[in-house]
């Protein structure tokens, strides 16, 4: 028996670690949608005027969307001296 592989290889949903302002919720959905960071955080704040479970949203969605990595550290050539 196989198991099907999913076939879609397209960024995944990550929370930013360079554009993040409190847990880089909203910097990772924009670059996931190819959006501008600012127009989600700012659509997010206009969603807190309305009734809802947003701020627990947010705090699961800090919770459950995984860290995006660190970037590797260029090796340094060895120079013997």
């Amino acid at each position: 028996m196989t198991t099907a592989q999913p076939s879609y290889t397209g960024p995944r949903l990550m929370r930013s670690r360079t554009d993040a302002w409190l847990g880089g919720v909203c910097g990772g959905i924009a670059a996931r949608f190819g959006w501008d960071a600012t127009l989600v955080r700012v659509l997010f704040v206009l969603s807190l005027l309305l009734p809802g479970p947003q701020v627990l949203l947010y705090l699961a969605l800090w919770i459950v969307i995984p860290r995006e990595p660190e970037p590797a550290a260029p090796v340094q050539p060895y120079q013997a001296g």
